[in-house]
């Protein structure tokens, strides 16, 4: 799979792209990144790659001609024309073209599913206050935003996306159930065990958030882990996962228990963590 990123500042990928498993996913060719300055599409002394918003306002706009530019050197034509080219009988490799953008859709697990279907990924990062709609209009398939609040530019965003979207490709962790048992994976809570019986993440379909994790030693900074952990009863480890996860999803992310699976036992142990008759 190709990421290709458009930035006015490559230099800040340089230790995101050469460390960790995103590092080891490109050195074993399961993904190849590359990044375009912005700058080198420009045709003035200056590289000049903004100028003010017509109508006024703060701050300066990313032009769009550059943009242009920079996508028709990656072989991306505007929307209409890859429309018409994959209704073709030979398609060309499935491509989808992002803008970072605060004013995007929220990017969840479930898009980083639908990016890690096609073949390759171009991140387009925004910076000053945005891009010329018209970008967007005739090139991008996505306009995406990491979260509610503004960075000072697209490039942190991308790498986001980046790494939550490489981590579903085949290969590219050491552990294959690894992004489906974990908050936000797609496996079904029902299938809690693995070949040694012993519980697995229980987050899923559910829509839950996952539960604590502890490790050696038992007992840190006068804090031990959970009893239930140590006893080996697998079936209690289960039963209190699932709670943990109840009470951790209430806690930080309540909003996703509207759309959660919950069954009634779920929802009366929801009611008593409320009330506080759960510990």
């Amino acid at each position: 799979m190709q990421f290709e990123i458009v930035t006015i500042f490559p230099g800040i990928f340089a230790g995101i792209l050469e460390n960790g498993i995103i590092r080891r996913a490109q050195a074993e060719g399961l993904i190849a990144v590359r990044t375009h300055d912005l700058r080198e599409f420009t045709h003035d002394r200056h590289r000049t790659v903004d100028d003010r918003p017509f109508g006024g306002g703060e701050g300066m706009v990313l032009k769009p001609g550059p943009l242009a530019e920079a996508l028709a050197a990656l072989g991306i034509e505007p929307k209409a024309a890859r429309t018409a080219e994959a209704d073709a009988e030979n398609p060309a490799p499935r491509t989808r073209v992002l803008l970072m953008s605060a004013q995007g859709k929220p990017f969840t697990q479930a898009v980083a599913r639908e990016l890690a279907a096609v073949d390759r990924v171009v991140l387009l990062c925004g910076r000053y206050e945005g891009v010329d709609e018209r970008i967007n209009e005739l090139y991008c398939d996505m306009e995406l935003s990491i979260g509610d609040y503004v960075i000072s530019g697209g490039e942190l965003a991308a790498a986001v996306v980046i790494d939550a979207t490489m981590r579903l490709l085949p290969g590219v962790l050491g552990n294959e159930a690894s992004s489906e048992f974990e908050s936000f994976g797609v496996a079904d809570r029902e299938i809690s065990t693995d070949v040694e019986g012993v519980p697995r993440s229980q987050h899923g379909a559910g829509g839950l958030l996952d539960y604590p994790h502890y490790t050696r030693p038992a007992e840190f900074g006068g804090l031990r882990a959970p009893e239930v952990l140590l006893n080996g009863d697998h079936q209690e480890i289960r039963r209190w996962r699932h709670q943990q996860q109840l009470r951790k999803t209430l806690a930080n992310r309540p909003d996703l228990l509207e759309n959660a699976n919950l069954s009634e036992e779920d929802r009366k142990l929801l009611e008593d963590i409320w009330e506080g008759k759960t510990s």
